[in-house]
């Protein structure tokens, strides 16, 4: 889990998103959770033989889990107010990295 996670870096360390919010974050939320000026992205990210693969990985349902939770730590360190988006990482078999950014939408929440 720990080469997968620092390869997902990769695709933030040149952009805007450069500072990782605490570790500390609830289990059921995105695997990283990334703050820039006026933004906070949930990234998920999913590691298989292939991006095709890993991007079939992320059923409705985990995305809802990971809504909910995102909403909660939202409610809790934020004012309310902060935009977020949903990114996926995509991590395929020889390292490589591909990010889609909203690749989820909670609109309505």
């Amino acid at each position: 889990a720990a080469a997968p996670r620092a390869a997902a870096l990769k695709p933030f360390a040149t952009g805007d998103l450069a500072a990782l919010l605490p570790a500390d974050t609830p289990s059921d939320l995105s695997d990283l959770v990334l703050r820039a000026p006026g933004l906070v992205v949930f990234a998920e990210v999913k590691a298989r033989r292939s991006h095709e693969a890993a991007a079939e990985a992320v059923p409705p349902r985990q995305w809802a889990r990971i809504g909910a939770a995102a909403t909660r730590w939202l409610a809790e360190e934020t004012d309310g107010t902060l935009p977020c988006r949903f990114d996926l990482v995509l991590v395929d078999r020889a390292g490589r990295c591909a990010r889609i950014e909203n690749a989820a939408s909670f609109e309505g929440w």
